[in-house]
């Protein structure tokens, strides 16, 4: 092998060096070739052969040599398509010219990644490393007994699993278990994996609770089952959906025309978090985030149909330099996690890149930054940050169960090369952080490649698209735990067995024990018969993906793992003994009374100054630092995403996504949380995620409310005293809330390590519940969105606690570095059902031209947005008995809906048939300002464009900190004053003619792609609706000649 470099300058100071390995050396023409293909702009004088940056000063790092990344296969990939099929490898490294002044090492500790990075000190001339894989070898539990497993890095045992495997192996087999074996069990019956705390018995004090908190939760669904279709038993849940008329291939995963085909899809769900690879390493730890759950809406039933997903991040406290925020106390952090604004920008950013990458829209999210040493001492924040992915999809009706594992069943994984990272993921997300050493927690961090998951779904889908014909009988994605984990999931009822040697690696030093248990991504395993093997196998050499034939079903319930290299068995478990029934663990905790004091107000405290400190918090000001680097449109199958009204801002409740280009079926999601009030009452914040979930949800019009599902997810610290107590609180709080209004929950994850060792103290993240609502809709035009349609309209408060004001907990009293005592809370459940029906009514009546709900930031948010996004004024007049500020900045449950004048007695009629409360605060107006009353007194007169400047204010500094701050700064003037744009038709648009629609030999189109490419399938169906006969061709079948553009 050769190894040769080429140069191209970035700027003054960086350059790249691409290292190209080949089988020979490269000829003229070929070398002319690569720098073409390297090239800045395809301009050949911008890539050299000689280094463009040179001195002592200058500094190299690049990927560890024996990590191929993803960026190589693909340029191998083009390579090959061009005819250098001599290149094997193209590594793209970084020259710096650090700044006199500056250290070395420092700089070079800085820039480069530790996990698949190194420095380099001179030219490479070798991708070889001379390193060694580390042999299996057994664990000594028979000299040294269960405390063996305490020696290994990385253990997540507790006691009792460490006797339950010495029993195992020891007692009953008499031999010791091979660390490829220990490995394997670590992750397989972890906290993360097995979720022991929600199945465990709970005693709180003295007393024995009744039920474990996974009944208490899926009571919701035995009182709500309506519509239910997958709940608490695959990758994702799932609610009954439509029929409908969409474009399939007339042969899947082969060049075909597209034809229209009438199918039954269900609405799908899923939800986890990423957090603890996120806190280590934000980027890589938010997109493999995004990655993994992508693959579990994949891995529903026998595949199921990506279609958008939601995100949420939350942080300790910012500190954006130059940008200071009086509540944001500066506290101690640990030095083994990222810093609050590192991860607000960078797990943003790889959430993004990666939706971007894959071709998935990112439609709806939240946000919140919070770190605070309450009075009693005790401090909370994200230090241990929240990265929520959640995504809504859809199903084919025929591919909800997966089929029966059966003897001979070819066991087979398709996706990415095997690498040296997520090594123990699973099991290090079960500890809290600090209890693991730095650099096993930063091993455990995955990487992603987007384009490789792209692949896999698109082979996945052509299945999907075979309906009673699919080549798969059983799918599963790989995440925690690795191969280890998906492959014993396939065979868990029968047995299998693999020869590990026909994993690929990308990284030819890992150890059998690193193959088989490190948790690289882009992966699912598949159970497929062998008489469909070859199709399938086609199918990925179609999509350019690699499909691995692992093994086979055994049907004897061992799971038995080979390695050919040296014929010997590094595992060979009985599935039934270690995957079955692990005896239920007993958790005991106390409540504590954390002597919280009541809300404070300073005397000298105005509207206008707690106005303009409320909006600068992340969680209610703008959101357009995350929305403008996400695509929110790609599919051609969103309704609604964050940004509505004529400025685009980032206000809308509830995100509609259509289930196809030829109909108006689909399906509706919103997120309900509320973590700073679970801290003031853990009950009251549950029900509170609770009713901002239905709040946000209401604004869609939904097929049967009886029928919205919900996926709750938990980020808690319960092993913690007095958390334990804490989380049975909100759990049965949270489930007689959703009893009482009408939903139910059918899915959900919970993260119960949310804590961080910060020197000698633990530093509780705040607890969280994730509400996920989602429902499907008839109709995804009959949304209501909050940005104001008409001056002079009314606004009507849909108060759903009347006569409470309560601020604990609030967005206010974060601003004043305060928690209180009291927070708001959902005190009617009926109310609140009546409400949502009553809003769904006047949806259905076309009623309501604008509404948003009362959260974050209080009843003067909710107007103020709804003004913003109107770009409108508003004239307001606010009664009643409690104080100004509480009246305006309380975040209790409540509605407002923007009418015309004409509608207000239908809207009364409806409201008070349902005996819900409603109060007229007046009116939108022409001119931009921003005038309330209370109680007669003029409390708010304020220029509307300065006030949504104030809102947009926290967001474009983080703007400034992700892009050129220039850009930024042009891009706030230019938006201060901006209007919406006018857009005016010169023609009619007009359906295409039914005569032209059904001909039978119509003009063909074909819709060219290649690995990486998105859109194809919105391109078809735009092709398909103006008469011609779209085909579904890649560059794979044009190279080998399957078909060709002479038709």
């Amino acid at each position: 092998m050769v190894v040769s470099q080429l140069y191209r300058r970035i700027d003054e100071h960086r350059a790249y060096c691409f290292n190209i390995e080949s089988s020979r050396s490269l000829t003229d023409q070929e070398i002319e070739q690569l720098r073409l293909l390297l090239a800045d702009g395809f301009l050949l004088e911008t890539v050299a052969p000689e280094p463009v940056l040179t001195g002592s000063r200058v500094i190299e790092v690049g990927p560890r040599l024996n990590f191929a990344t993803a960026w190589s296969s693909n340029m191998v990939s083009i390579c090959r398509a061009i005819g250098l099929d001599c290149v094997t490898r193209v590594e793209r490294s970084r020259r710096y010219l650090v700044p006199d002044g500056e250290d070395l090492q420092a700089f070079i500790d800085a820039h480069h990644d530790r996990m698949t990075e190194c420095p380099y000190t001179e030219p490479l001339t070798t991708f070889e490393t001379g390193i060694e894989p580390e042999p299996v070898y057994e664990v000594d539990m028979m000299t040294k007994g269960p405390d063996a497993l305490q020696e290994i890095p990385g253990i997540s045992m507790d006691e009792w699993d460490r006797n339950f495997y010495y029993d195992y192996f020891v007692k009953k087999h008499n031999r010791n278990p091979t660390i490829v074996e220990i490995m394997d069990l670590n992750n397989a019956n972890s906290e993360h994996s097995r979720h022991g705390f929600f199945r465990g018995r709970q005693i709180i004090d003295g007393e024995e609770q009744q039920g474990t908190l996974f009944d208490v939760v899926t009571e919701t669904l035995s009182a709500h089952p309506k519509g239910s279709v997958i709940a608490f038993k695959d990758n994702s849940s799932v609610v009954e959906g439509h029929d409908l008329s969409t474009l399939h291939p007339q042969t899947p995963g082969a060049p075909s025309p597209l034809q229209a085909a009438d199918v039954r899809y269900h609405v799908l769900l899923t939800a986890e978090t990423h957090n603890f690879p996120t806190g280590v390493a934000p980027f890589p730890g938010a997109e493999t985030g995004t990655g993994g759950r992508i693959r579990d809406v994949q891995g529903t039933g026998k595949g199921g149909f990506v279609m958008a997903g939601t995100a949420g991040y939350c942080v300790a406290n910012l500190h954006i330099p130059g940008y200071e925020l009086s509540w944001e106390n500066s506290y101690p952090c640990p030095s083994n996690l990222a810093g609050a604004l590192t991860i607000e920008i960078e797990a943003s950013n790889g959430a993004s890149d990666y939706g971007n990458k894959f071709g998935e829209p990112l439609i709806q999210g939240f946000t919140r930054s919070f770190d605070l040493r309450l009075d009693n001492g005790e401090r909370w924040g994200f230090l241990k940050p929240i990265m929520f992915t959640g995504g809504i999809g859809q199903i084919d009706d025929r591919h909800t169960e997966k089929d029966k594992e059966e003897k001979g069943m070819i066991i087979v994984q398709v996706g990415g090369p095997a690498y040296r990272v997520g090594f123990g993921g699973g099991a290090a997300s079960s500890m809290l952080q600090g209890e693991n050493a730095e650099e096993l927690d930063f091993n455990a961090v995955q990487r992603g490649d987007a384009e490789m998951e792209q692949k896999m779904n698109r082979v996945i889908r052509a299945c999907n698209e075979m309906g009673d014909r699919t080549l798969i009988d059983v799918i599963h994605d790989q995440g925690a735990g690795g191969p280890a984990n998906v492959l014993k999931e396939l065979v868990e009822h029968s047995g299998g067995r693999i020869e590990i040697r026909n994993i690929r690696v990308g990284d030819p030093t890992m150890s059998v024990l690193e193959i088989y248990v490190a948790e690289y991504q882009e992966r699912n395993g598949f159970l497929i018969s062998p008489e469909n093997i070859e199709q399938f196998q086609a199918i990925c050499a179609r999509e350019k993906v690699a499909c691995e034939i692992l093994g086979e079903v055994t049907g004897d319930l061992r799971f038995i793992v080979h390695d050919e290299q040296d014929d010997s068995t590094p595992v060979d478990l009985e599935l039934n003994e270690v995957l079955g029934d692990i005896p239920q663990k007993t958790f005991e905790d106390t409540r504590i009374d954390p002597k919280l004091a009541p809300l404070a107000l300073p005397e000298e405290l105005t509207v206008h100054a707690a106005l303009k400190n409320v909006l600068r918090l992340v969680s209610v000001g703008s959101k357009r630092f995350l929305t403008n680097k996400v695509d929110r449109a790609v599919t051609g199958l969103i309704a609604r995403q964050q940004c509505c009204g004529p400025l685009q801002l980032t206000v809308a409740d509830v995100a509609v996504v259509a289930q196809s280009h030829f109909g108006l079926t689909g399906g509706a999601t919103a997120i309900g949380e509320q973590p700073i009030k679970m801290l003031v009452d853990p009950a009251a914040g549950a029900r509170m995620a609770v009713g901002e979930a239905w709040t946000n949800l209401v604004w869609a019009g939904i097929d049967d409310p009886l029928q919205v599902k919900c996926s709750a997810n938990w980020m808690w610290a319960p092993k913690l005293s007095g958390e334990g107590a804490a989380l049975n609180d909100a759990a049965r709080a949270m489930a007689e809330a959703m009893i009482a209004t009408g939903m139910a929950v059918d899915g959900g994850k919970d993260s119960l390590s949310m804590a961080t060792m910060v020197g000698d103290e633990t530093v509780k993240s705040p607890r969280e519940l994730v509400i996920s609502a989602y429902a499907a809709v008839s109709d995804i035009t009959k949304v209501v969105t909050p940005d104001i349609k008409e001056a002079g309209s009314s606004l009507l408060l849909i108060d759903l606690a009347p006569g409470k004001a309560r601020l604990g907990g609030t967005a206010l009293a974060q601003t004043l570095g305060q928690l209180g005592n009291a927070c708001p809370d959902m005190d009617d459940p009926g109310l609140v059902r009546r409400g949502f029906a009553a809003v769904q009514e006047m949806i259905e009546q076309k009623l309501i031209l604008a509404g948003h709900d009362r959260s974050d930031g209080g009843l003067i948010t909710t107007v103020l947005e709804m003004a913003f996004a109107g770009d409108c004024g508003l004239d307001l007049g606010l009664e009643g008995e409690v104080e100004t500020i509480a009246a305006l900045f309380t975040e209790e449950l409540g509605l407002v809906i923007e009418c015309r004048n004409t509608d207000l007695d239908a809207i009364n009629t409806i409201l008070a048939k349902a005996e819900v409360p409603s109060v007229l605060l007046g009116t939108s107006t022409e001119d931009k300002q921003i005038r309330i009353q209370y109680n007669g007194a003029l409390v708010v007169d304020e220029d509307m464009l300065l006030l949504r400047q104030e809102w947009e204010e926290t967001s474009h500094q983080l703007e400034r900190l992700q892009m050129n701050p220039a850009c930024a700064d042009e891009e706030k003037k230019n938006i201060f004053d901006r209007t919406g744009p006018k857009y005016h038709l010169s023609f009619t648009p007009e359906a295409t003619a039914q005569t032209l629609l059904k001909q039978t030999e119509k003009p063909k189109v074909a819709i060219l792609r290649d690995e990486g490419s998105n859109s194809d399938r919105e391109m078809s169906s735009a092709f398909f609706a103006a008469g011609f006969e779209p085909w579904d061709i890649t560059m794979t079948d044009l190279l080998e000649e399957k078909i060709t553009l002479d038709g």
